[in-house]
């Protein structure tokens, strides 16, 4: 597939690759109590362990089905269905039966790795032979102490990949959030796109531009600005945005940002369905890092930023599933993203077993 062919999304079969670390919560939403979750198209339950430590079983009762989400946790950690009283240990087997002291040896459910790292609880939803925490997608910023931010979970009805494609082209902010971060040198500046095994780039500076009002905002000081994104996709869903602006001639596009503002938007985006996603998303910066007020007050105008992303790329969806096989067809800005889908194939191929060349041509 080269990146420029017309494509369309529909797939005939799983459209996310599995042997790969995906977030199914922030740390903060894991607790001892039992939160399901629906992840590639698996139902799940997680909860901690009296030790902290995090659980993920698929969520349905080896006896009759009924959600274990359903149920609720004993103070060991073990978790009880809320049936027939079935107890199973954070491996997912059954270490009790009501009314029988013989405990039937097929009586599990699923169990999956987990990784916490970078505030986020992530999970591997493939061979769990493979499931190397190394291979963890890198969102250091979101716990760096040099770095100040937070972000939010948005449940997003869309195929995730509508979202990795607006991310990776971000020219649509001229008209999609002109009132804050974008403008017309968002459209009309070059950029180039560079590429390797695991990840896509796009860099775009503009230059000698009129700030917009987010971003005069957040310099603080007049006259025109040098102003950059950096957008990194990570397969198969992160993507890091290296954003900001300095005043114009102070050195910015040279690698000197002394005097200018930086941000980095840390997007990793998790496919429940075929046409649902889960969107986790933080602003971290590393100016005024001390200021909790700024950085609630970045997240609340963050959030209303995306919540337009949000409308369109559901209203996207909706013409998706009206228009079925109907094709995308390719702009120069769209390179960035089908390199990134390009990666997505390959990943998902080499699940199947298939062929990753075939799925690269």
């Amino acid at each position: 597939m080269a990146a420029t062919q017309p494509f369309t999304m529909d797939t005939g079969a799983v459209p996310w690759p599995l042997n790969a670390w995906y977030v199914i919560a922030w740390d903060h939403e894991v607790k001892r109590s039992l939160l399901p979750r629906t992840i590639c198209g698996e139902q799940l339950v997680i909860y901690r362990q009296p030790d902290g430590r995090v659980v993920a079983l698929q969520d349905a009762c080896w006896h009759r089905l009924l959600p274990l989400s359903k149920g609720h946790l004993q103070d060991d950690g073990s978790l009880v269905c809320g049936y027939h009283g079935l107890v199973y240990d954070a491996r997912g087997r059954c270490t009790h039966m009501p009314s029988q002291d013989t405990i039937n040896p097929s009586a599990c459910v699923r169990s999956y790795p987990v990784v916490e790292r970078h505030r986020f609880v992530w999970i591997w939803m493939g061979d769990p032979a493979l499931a190397d925490p190394a291979c963890v997608p890198d969102l250091h910023w979101n716990h760096d102490p040099a770095w100040a931010g937070d972000g939010e979970l948005i449940h997003v009805n869309c195929d995730y990949r509508l979202v990795i494609d607006n991310l990776m082209d971000l020219t649509h902010e001229t008209f999609v959030h002109g009132s804050s971060i974008g403008n017309r040198a968002v459209a009309e500046a070059p950029f180039d796109v560079t590429h390797g095994e695991r990840f896509a780039t796009v860099t775009r500076w503009m230059r000698d531009i009129e700030a917009p009002p987010f971003w005069a905002g957040q310099l603080g000081k007049s006259g025109k600005v040098d102003r950059w994104q950096i957008i990194r996709f990570e397969a198969p869903c992160t993507v890091t945005i290296d954003v900001g602006v300095a005043p114009t001639g102070t050195g910015a596009p040279e690698g000197d940002r002394s005097q200018g503002v930086n941000g980095f938007v840390l997007n990793t985006i998790t496919p429940a369905t075929a046409n649902t996603c889960h969107y986790f998303w933080a602003f971290v910066r590393n100016y005024r890092l001390d200021e909790q007020s700024l950085t609630t007050e970045l997240r609340q105008g963050v959030s209303g930023i995306f919540r337009e992303d949000e409308i369109i790329l559901e209203a996207q969806q909706k013409a998706i599933e009206a228009n079925p096989g109907k094709l995308f067809y390719n702009l120069n800005i769209d390179a960035g993203s089908m390199w990134a889908r390009r990666k997505l194939d390959r990943m998902i191929a080499a699940d199947r077993g298939g062929s990753i060349a075939e799925a690269a041509e």
